[in-house]
Protein backbone atom coordinates (compact mmCIF):
# COMPACT_ATOMS: atom_id res chain seq x y z
CA UNK A 1 0.00 0.00 0.00
CA UNK A 2 0.93 3.24 -1.44
CA UNK A 3 1.34 5.25 2.35
CA UNK A 4 -1.06 8.80 1.48
CA UNK A 5 0.56 11.96 1.59
CA UNK A 6 -0.67 14.00 4.10
CA UNK A 7 0.93 17.07 2.98
CA UNK A 8 -2.09 19.11 1.44
CA UNK A 9 -2.36 19.34 -2.48
CA UNK A 10 -1.27 23.24 -3.34
CA UNK A 11 -4.49 25.06 -3.30
CA UNK A 12 -6.27 22.28 -2.00
CA UNK A 13 -6.27 20.19 -5.51
CA UNK A 14 -7.49 17.42 -5.89
CA UNK A 15 -4.32 14.08 -6.67
CA UNK A 16 -5.54 13.19 -9.54
CA UNK A 17 -7.65 16.11 -11.27
CA UNK A 18 -6.32 17.50 -14.61
CA UNK A 19 -3.58 19.85 -13.95
CA UNK A 20 -4.70 23.27 -15.01
CA UNK A 21 -8.31 22.35 -14.59
CA UNK A 22 -10.52 25.63 -14.47
CA UNK A 23 -11.43 25.10 -10.85
CA UNK A 24 -8.17 25.39 -9.70
CA UNK A 25 -7.67 27.90 -12.17
CA UNK A 26 -10.60 30.50 -11.95
CA UNK A 27 -13.03 29.35 -9.54
CA UNK A 28 -13.59 31.37 -6.36
CA UNK A 29 -11.50 30.06 -3.28
CA UNK A 30 -15.25 29.66 -1.58
CA UNK A 31 -16.23 27.49 -4.28
CA UNK A 32 -13.54 24.96 -4.70
CA UNK A 33 -13.95 22.15 -2.12
CA UNK A 34 -17.59 22.15 -3.32
CA UNK A 35 -16.81 21.84 -6.80
CA UNK A 36 -14.52 19.21 -6.23
CA UNK A 37 -16.96 17.22 -4.46
CA UNK A 38 -18.76 17.16 -8.09
CA UNK A 39 -15.30 16.47 -9.75
CA UNK A 40 -16.04 19.70 -11.94
CA UNK A 41 -11.75 19.05 -12.06
CA UNK A 42 -12.65 16.11 -13.63
CA UNK A 43 -15.59 16.35 -16.57
CA UNK A 44 -15.02 12.53 -17.66
CA UNK A 45 -17.43 11.33 -14.89
CA UNK A 46 -20.09 13.92 -16.28
CA UNK A 47 -19.51 12.50 -20.22
CA UNK A 48 -19.92 8.88 -19.03
CA UNK A 49 -22.90 9.94 -17.70
CA UNK A 50 -24.19 11.82 -20.57
CA UNK A 51 -23.53 9.72 -23.44
CA UNK A 52 -25.95 6.80 -22.83
CA UNK A 53 -28.59 9.63 -22.49
CA UNK A 54 -27.90 10.98 -25.48
CA UNK A 55 -27.88 7.55 -27.49
CA UNK A 56 -30.99 6.78 -25.92
CA UNK A 57 -32.51 10.11 -27.06
CA UNK A 58 -30.65 9.44 -30.57
CA UNK A 59 -31.88 5.93 -31.04
CA UNK A 60 -35.55 6.73 -30.33
CA UNK A 61 -35.71 9.29 -32.82
CA UNK A 62 -34.18 6.86 -35.15
CA UNK A 63 -36.98 4.67 -33.72
CA UNK A 64 -39.91 6.83 -34.35
CA UNK A 65 -38.82 9.21 -37.12
CA UNK A 66 -40.31 12.26 -35.31
CA UNK A 67 -37.97 14.82 -33.96
CA UNK A 68 -38.92 17.56 -32.21
CA UNK A 69 -38.25 20.83 -30.71
CA UNK A 70 -38.75 19.48 -27.35
CA UNK A 71 -35.69 16.83 -28.21
CA UNK A 72 -33.37 19.82 -27.86
CA UNK A 73 -34.65 20.72 -24.27
CA UNK A 74 -34.34 17.10 -23.54
CA UNK A 75 -30.67 16.95 -24.34
CA UNK A 76 -30.02 20.02 -23.07
CA UNK A 77 -31.68 18.67 -19.71
CA UNK A 78 -29.59 15.85 -19.85
CA UNK A 79 -26.79 17.43 -20.08
CA UNK A 80 -27.63 19.81 -16.82
CA UNK A 81 -29.19 16.91 -14.98
CA UNK A 82 -25.58 14.70 -15.50
CA UNK A 83 -23.60 17.54 -14.61
CA UNK A 84 -26.03 17.61 -11.58
CA UNK A 85 -26.49 13.96 -10.61
CA UNK A 86 -22.66 12.94 -11.12
CA UNK A 87 -21.80 15.76 -8.76
CA UNK A 88 -24.39 15.02 -6.11
CA UNK A 89 -23.67 10.96 -6.70
CA UNK A 90 -19.98 11.75 -5.79
CA UNK A 91 -20.40 14.27 -3.56
CA UNK A 92 -22.60 10.77 -2.24
CA UNK A 93 -19.83 8.82 -2.88
CA UNK A 94 -16.84 10.90 -0.98
CA UNK A 95 -19.35 10.98 2.07
CA UNK A 96 -20.27 7.60 2.31
CA UNK A 97 -16.14 6.85 1.48
CA UNK A 98 -14.78 9.33 3.66
CA UNK A 99 -12.88 6.48 5.84
CA UNK A 100 -11.55 4.48 2.90
CA UNK A 101 -10.36 7.87 0.95
CA UNK A 102 -8.40 9.00 3.88
CA UNK A 103 -6.10 6.24 3.11
CA UNK A 104 -5.66 5.56 -0.43
CA UNK A 105 -2.98 7.79 -1.67
CA UNK A 106 -4.44 8.89 -5.01
CA UNK A 107 -8.14 10.23 -2.96
CA UNK A 108 -6.27 10.89 0.60
CA UNK A 109 -6.41 14.62 -1.07
CA UNK A 110 -10.62 14.72 -1.87
CA UNK A 111 -11.96 17.87 -0.22
CA UNK A 112 -13.57 15.44 3.00
CA UNK A 113 -10.58 13.72 4.16
CA UNK A 114 -8.12 16.83 3.43
CA UNK A 115 -10.21 18.70 5.33
CA UNK A 116 -11.68 21.76 2.97
CA UNK A 117 -15.63 20.54 4.21
CA UNK A 118 -17.22 19.10 6.63
CA UNK A 119 -19.56 15.58 6.12
CA UNK A 120 -22.48 18.03 7.18
CA UNK A 121 -21.50 20.64 4.67
CA UNK A 122 -21.00 18.28 1.85
CA UNK A 123 -24.39 16.53 2.55
CA UNK A 124 -26.13 20.45 2.15
CA UNK A 125 -24.01 20.36 -0.90
CA UNK A 126 -25.56 17.14 -2.25
CA UNK A 127 -28.91 18.03 -1.25
CA UNK A 128 -28.58 21.58 -3.53
CA UNK A 129 -27.47 19.32 -7.01
CA UNK A 130 -30.70 16.80 -6.80
CA UNK A 131 -32.89 19.55 -5.97
CA UNK A 132 -31.97 21.44 -8.71
CA UNK A 133 -31.87 18.20 -10.80
CA UNK A 134 -35.17 17.45 -9.88
CA UNK A 135 -36.78 20.57 -11.12
CA UNK A 136 -35.31 19.82 -14.61
CA UNK A 137 -36.87 16.56 -14.36
CA UNK A 138 -40.09 17.82 -13.78
CA UNK A 139 -40.16 19.13 -17.38
CA UNK A 140 -40.32 15.88 -18.72
CA UNK A 141 -43.19 13.62 -19.05
CA UNK A 142 -44.63 11.63 -16.32
CA UNK A 143 -42.98 8.41 -17.23
CA UNK A 144 -39.97 9.93 -17.84
CA UNK A 145 -40.43 11.65 -13.77
CA UNK A 146 -40.57 8.08 -12.49
CA UNK A 147 -37.88 6.62 -14.03
CA UNK A 148 -35.73 9.48 -12.97
CA UNK A 149 -36.62 8.97 -9.46
CA UNK A 150 -36.15 5.15 -9.73
CA UNK A 151 -32.45 5.69 -10.62
CA UNK A 152 -31.92 7.00 -7.27
CA UNK A 153 -31.85 3.63 -5.82
CA UNK A 154 -28.63 2.24 -7.71
CA UNK A 155 -26.93 5.77 -7.08
CA UNK A 156 -27.64 4.95 -3.17
CA UNK A 157 -26.63 1.50 -3.32
CA UNK A 158 -23.36 1.87 -5.23
CA UNK A 159 -20.72 3.12 -2.67
CA UNK A 160 -21.55 0.33 -0.89
CA UNK A 161 -21.30 -2.07 -3.05
CA UNK A 162 -17.63 -2.48 -3.01
CA UNK A 163 -17.97 -3.71 0.49
CA UNK A 164 -20.04 -6.73 0.01
CA UNK A 165 -19.81 -7.37 -4.11
CA UNK A 166 -16.36 -8.21 -6.12
CA UNK A 167 -18.78 -6.23 -8.91
CA UNK A 168 -19.48 -3.00 -7.29
CA UNK A 169 -19.15 -2.16 -11.45
CA UNK A 170 -22.13 -3.80 -12.27
CA UNK A 171 -23.50 -1.38 -9.40
CA UNK A 172 -21.55 1.69 -11.31
CA UNK A 173 -23.19 0.37 -14.63
CA UNK A 174 -26.65 0.54 -13.45
CA UNK A 175 -26.21 4.06 -12.35
CA UNK A 176 -24.41 5.38 -15.00
CA UNK A 177 -26.52 4.24 -17.95
CA UNK A 178 -30.30 4.53 -16.61
CA UNK A 179 -30.17 7.78 -18.87
CA UNK A 180 -30.38 5.85 -21.94
CA UNK A 181 -34.12 4.84 -20.69
CA UNK A 182 -35.07 7.80 -19.62
CA UNK A 183 -34.17 10.12 -22.57
CA UNK A 184 -36.03 7.33 -24.44
CA UNK A 185 -39.28 7.45 -22.67
CA UNK A 186 -38.53 11.51 -22.29
CA UNK A 187 -38.96 11.32 -26.25
CA UNK A 188 -41.76 8.66 -26.64
CA UNK A 189 -43.40 8.37 -23.70
CA UNK A 190 -42.52 4.20 -23.41
CA UNK A 191 -40.19 2.19 -22.57
CA UNK A 192 -39.49 -0.46 -25.60
CA UNK A 193 -37.14 -3.86 -25.81
CA UNK A 194 -34.32 -1.03 -27.61
CA UNK A 195 -33.29 1.02 -24.60
CA UNK A 196 -33.55 -1.80 -22.20
CA UNK A 197 -30.92 -3.08 -24.70
CA UNK A 198 -29.04 -0.16 -24.96
CA UNK A 199 -29.11 -0.43 -21.25
CA UNK A 200 -27.33 -3.22 -21.19
CA UNK A 201 -25.03 -2.51 -23.78
CA UNK A 202 -24.38 0.62 -21.50
CA UNK A 203 -23.14 -1.80 -18.51
CA UNK A 204 -20.96 -3.80 -20.40
CA UNK A 205 -18.98 -0.69 -21.53
CA UNK A 206 -19.44 0.31 -17.99
CA UNK A 207 -17.69 -2.80 -16.97
CA UNK A 208 -14.69 -2.65 -19.33
CA UNK A 209 -13.68 1.61 -18.22
CA UNK A 210 -13.56 0.89 -15.29
CA UNK A 211 -12.05 -2.10 -13.93
CA UNK A 212 -9.41 -0.23 -16.22
CA UNK A 213 -9.88 2.35 -13.70
CA UNK A 214 -10.06 0.69 -10.86
CA UNK A 215 -6.49 -1.24 -11.20
CA UNK A 216 -5.05 2.24 -10.31
CA UNK A 217 -6.07 1.66 -6.65
CA UNK A 218 -5.82 -2.29 -6.31
CA UNK A 219 -3.23 -2.89 -4.56
CA UNK A 220 -4.63 0.09 -1.47
CA UNK A 221 -7.85 -1.64 -1.93
CA UNK A 222 -6.26 -5.02 -1.11
CA UNK A 223 -4.95 -3.41 2.18
CA UNK A 224 -8.36 -2.12 3.03
CA UNK A 225 -10.04 -4.44 2.24
CA UNK A 226 -12.10 -2.97 -1.07
CA UNK A 227 -13.63 -4.96 -3.62
CA UNK A 228 -13.20 -4.66 -7.29
CA UNK A 229 -13.19 -6.15 -10.28
CA UNK A 230 -9.55 -5.07 -10.93
CA UNK A 231 -8.74 -7.05 -8.14
CA UNK A 232 -11.10 -10.71 -9.13
CA UNK A 233 -9.78 -10.47 -12.12
CA UNK A 234 -5.83 -9.54 -11.49
CA UNK A 235 -4.19 -10.83 -15.04
CA UNK A 236 -6.58 -12.26 -16.45
CA UNK A 237 -7.94 -8.72 -16.89
CA UNK A 238 -7.61 -8.50 -20.69
CA UNK A 239 -9.75 -11.64 -21.26
CA UNK A 240 -12.35 -10.21 -19.34
CA UNK A 241 -12.25 -6.58 -20.80
CA UNK A 242 -12.31 -8.23 -24.35
CA UNK A 243 -15.86 -10.33 -23.31
CA UNK A 244 -17.10 -6.58 -22.15
CA UNK A 245 -16.24 -5.87 -25.42
CA UNK A 246 -18.08 -8.32 -27.42
CA UNK A 247 -21.29 -8.00 -25.08
CA UNK A 248 -21.21 -4.29 -25.68
CA UNK A 249 -21.07 -4.24 -29.45
CA UNK A 250 -23.42 -6.89 -29.64
CA UNK A 251 -26.02 -5.55 -27.54
CA UNK A 252 -25.77 -1.98 -28.75
CA UNK A 253 -26.25 -4.27 -32.36
CA UNK A 254 -29.23 -5.85 -30.87
CA UNK A 255 -30.90 -2.13 -29.84
CA UNK A 256 -30.49 -0.39 -33.09
CA UNK A 257 -31.75 -2.98 -34.51
CA UNK A 258 -34.90 -3.63 -32.38
CA UNK A 259 -35.39 -0.06 -32.85
CA UNK A 260 -35.02 0.52 -36.84
CA UNK A 261 -36.26 -3.00 -38.12
CA UNK A 262 -39.70 -3.34 -39.21
CA UNK A 263 -40.75 0.38 -38.92
CA UNK A 264 -40.43 0.79 -42.74
CA UNK A 265 -36.81 2.43 -41.79
CA UNK A 266 -34.04 3.43 -45.00
CA UNK A 267 -31.59 0.25 -44.90
CA UNK A 268 -28.68 2.33 -45.39
CA UNK A 269 -29.67 4.21 -42.33
CA UNK A 270 -29.89 0.69 -40.40
CA UNK A 271 -26.37 -0.39 -41.71
CA UNK A 272 -24.49 3.24 -40.78
CA UNK A 273 -26.08 2.91 -37.13
CA UNK A 274 -25.18 0.23 -36.99
CA UNK A 275 -21.58 0.51 -37.69
CA UNK A 276 -21.52 2.33 -34.90
CA UNK A 277 -21.51 0.14 -32.00
CA UNK A 278 -18.25 -1.56 -34.21
CA UNK A 279 -16.25 1.41 -34.66
CA UNK A 280 -16.44 2.03 -30.88
CA UNK A 281 -15.91 -1.82 -30.93
CA UNK A 282 -12.14 -1.22 -32.86
CA UNK A 283 -11.44 1.82 -30.11
CA UNK A 284 -11.93 -0.52 -26.83
CA UNK A 285 -9.53 -2.70 -29.16
CA UNK A 286 -7.19 -0.34 -29.30
CA UNK A 287 -7.24 0.22 -25.49
CA UNK A 288 -6.53 -3.01 -25.13
CA UNK A 289 -3.26 -3.06 -27.02
CA UNK A 290 -1.99 -0.07 -25.07
CA UNK A 291 -3.09 -1.35 -21.46
CA UNK A 292 -1.01 -2.21 -18.77
CA UNK A 293 -2.82 -2.75 -16.01
CA UNK A 294 0.18 -1.95 -14.09
CA UNK A 295 0.81 1.11 -14.81
CA UNK A 296 -1.96 3.84 -13.18
CA UNK A 297 -1.04 6.48 -15.49
CA UNK A 298 -1.56 4.34 -18.62
CA UNK A 299 -5.00 3.22 -16.52
CA UNK A 300 -6.27 6.65 -16.07
CA UNK A 301 -5.20 8.03 -19.89
CA UNK A 302 -7.16 4.67 -20.93
CA UNK A 303 -10.03 5.15 -19.09
CA UNK A 304 -10.25 8.90 -20.20
CA UNK A 305 -9.98 8.31 -23.29
CA UNK A 306 -13.76 6.83 -23.09
CA UNK A 307 -15.48 10.15 -23.66
CA UNK A 308 -14.41 9.31 -27.08
CA UNK A 309 -15.19 5.55 -27.55
CA UNK A 310 -18.70 6.68 -26.47
CA UNK A 311 -19.16 9.75 -28.74
CA UNK A 312 -18.46 7.13 -31.71
CA UNK A 313 -21.36 5.31 -32.09
CA UNK A 314 -23.17 8.72 -31.25
CA UNK A 315 -21.97 10.13 -34.71
CA UNK A 316 -23.41 6.97 -36.47
CA UNK A 317 -26.76 7.77 -35.42
CA UNK A 318 -26.37 11.07 -35.96
CA UNK A 319 -25.75 10.50 -39.63
CA UNK A 320 -27.70 7.84 -39.88
CA UNK A 321 -30.87 10.70 -38.70
CA UNK A 322 -29.82 12.45 -42.16
CA UNK A 323 -30.39 9.43 -44.40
Amino acid sequence: MTTPDKTPEPNGQVADAYSGNWVDRGAPAWARPYLRLSRADRPIGTWLLLLPCVWGLALAILHDGQPGWFDAWIFAGCGIGAWLMRGAGCTWNDITDRDFDGSVARTASRPIPSGQVSVTQAGAWMIVQALVALCILLTFNTAAIVMGIVALLPVAIYPFAKRFTWWPQVFLGLAFNWGAMLAWVAHTGYLHPAPLLLYLAGIAWTLFYDTIYAHQDKEDDALIGVKSTARLFGADTAPWLRRFMVATVTLMTMAILSAMVGRGGDPLAIGLAIFGPWAMGWHMVWQLRKLQIDDPDVCLSLFRSNRDTGLIPLLFFAGAMFL
